[in-house]
């Protein structure tokens, strides 16, 4: 999950026609997620069902999270981990084994989002969303120009960049920058082959002089209001874009491409933290997280994937039938997921990124 805003901490109450009755300490659940990564409506709805306090603490990327929670930060009940900070978290032995038994709904989940390489059996996640890392771009500049969108090429061949210099962004972020350079190479986007990466490198150096920014946080408002043109950024942001240039009443619409090369995919998945103070709310929480219903409101809210299978009778159809939120069977083959890297494969990246920032 992605472009989010930085931590801030949000009580919400429960709304109703009758009076509402403090809630003690040991009736809260603490939620340290993404920002706006629920719906407030199905927020109201769980304190209502399990007669509790939602507190939500947000994070604005993994890393963050993750070097909180190894600072010691403690309190948290249910935290919403990507694939590769979900095996970090596993490995440091930070969560807590899943009771299955309170967990009926996992039945709603389709069985291509299990069993993955970050969590075999799923003993201690659940998925919860999903974004694809891809191409957004304004259709009626990307048409008038004839710029092609069907590959990685886009922002990375110099040929094509020439046409749309300085209306370019990427994400300011190693991982998937990287990584889209590798498959752009021909390369799983979880290759660890140092040759590769300066490859990837080399690529992603030759096409930077063509880029306006590195631009993980303002990327949606620059593609709204027509300032870029072409963006390597997430589904759900895309999604945005689009929604917010429509409001605004703009010429143009915001479309997504999925390269034919392949792309990452992000699975967020629910997880209870080892020293949760509430586990049980948490396991309420992630059973009532996977009604179908409840599901579809955050994808209605803000164009994420949807892992839950039941939910697919509740999503509009305009986000159901879009390709690049629900890719189809022929693509999902070509996504990947991001693997955590080791000690020395974060030190050489980290290198190779100081020196791709540097130039």
């Amino acid at each position: 999950m992605k472009n989010l805003f930085s931590a801030v901490l949000l009580v919400a109450g429960i709304a109703g026609g009758t009076a509402t009755v403090s809630a003690k300490a040991a009736d809260e659940l603490h939620l340290y997620n993404w920002n706006n990564y629920i719906a407030p409506e199905t927020v109201q709805r769980f304190e209502a069902f399990c007669q509790c306090k939602v507190i939500q603490t947000y994070y604005g990327d993994n890393e963050e999270m993750l070097a909180k929670l190894a600072a010691g930060a403690k309190g948290y009940d249910i935290i919403v981990p990507t694939g590769n900070a979900l095996d970090a978290l596993i490995q440091q032995k930070a969560l807590k084994p899943l009771d299955k038994a309170q967990l009926p709904n996992l039945k709603n989940i389709h069985p291509t989002y299990l069993n993955t390489a970050f969590d075999k059996g799923n003993q201690y996640s659940v998925p919860y969303a999903y974004t694809v890392t891809l191409l957004g771009y304004n259709e009626q500049k990307i048409k008038e120009l004839g710029i092609p969108v069907d590959s990685w090429a886009t922002i990375f061949d110099p040929a094509i960049l020439a046409k749309i210099k300085g209306k370019v962004t990427v994400l300011d972020s190693a991982n998937e920058l990287i990584a889209a350079a590798l498959k752009y190479r021909g390369y799983s986007a979880n290759d660890t082959d140092e040759k590769h990466w300066e490859e990837a490198k080399n690529v992603i150096l030759r096409a930077k002089p063509f880029w306006a920014a590195f631009n993980g946080t303002s990327y949606i408002k620059e593609l709204t209001v027509g300032n870029v043109w072409v963006v390597h950024g997430y589904s759900s942001d895309i999604f945005q874009a689009d929604v917010d240039a429509q409001k605004a009443a703009r010429k143009f619409r915001i479309r997504a491409a999925l390269p034919k090369e392949g792309a990452v995919l992000a699975l967020d998945s629910m997880v209870i933290h080892k020293d949760a103070p509430r586990p049980d709310l948490a396991l309420k929480f992630m059973n009532f997280m996977m009604e179908g219903k409840n599901a579809a409101e955050l994808t209605n809210l803000i164009g994420t994937g949807n892992p839950n299978a039941d939910a697919a009778q509740y999503i509009k159809p305009e986000i159901a039938s879009n390709p690049a939120i629900f890719p189809p069977k022929n693509v999902v083959s070509k996504l990947e997921m991001l693997k955590d890297l080791n000690g020395k494969q974060r030190r050489t990246l980290n290198r190779l990124w100081t020196e791709i920032r540097a130039r």
